[in-house]
């Protein structure tokens, strides 16, 4: 089981932390990756993490977010700067067993519950 925090109200340009912990799962042993959803559109990739340790990111998010391991606390960070009102979603983290990352939702196996970031202009 995978739950998400961190989520609340920021200014632009502000900063969040979110996390992913897991529960009877080692976070180290799979891909994982955070997505969003803002209201009327479809979820959508923002960054990811593979069981190896390489990242990917959309460009959107590019030089403002990055995605970390604690494998003692088992939970997934995602650190948001420079954050803007177009960031405004419900942000989910999800994991993939086979250890890798993907941009498609469908490809990843567990998912968080979401955590709502609201950035005010």
């Amino acid at each position: 089981q995978l739950q998400a925090s961190g989520g609340g109200l920021v200014q632009a340009g502000g900063s969040l932390r979110l996390s992913c912990a897991a529960s009877g799962r080692t976070t180290s042993r799979y891909g994982m990756g955070w997505f969003r959803q803002a209201p009327g559109k479809e979820r959508e990739f923002v960054i990811a993490i593979r069981r190896s340790g390489g990242i990917t990111y959309a460009d959107s998010v590019k030089g403002r977010f990055t995605i970390s391991r604690d494998n003692a606390k088992n939970t997934v960070y995602l650190q948001m700067n420079s954050l803007k009102p177009e960031d405004t979603a419900v942000y989910y983290c999800a994991a993939s067993e086979n250890g890798y990352y993907y941009v498609y939702s469908w490809e990843y196996d567990y998912w968080g519950q979401g955590t709502q970031v609201t950035v005010s202009s």
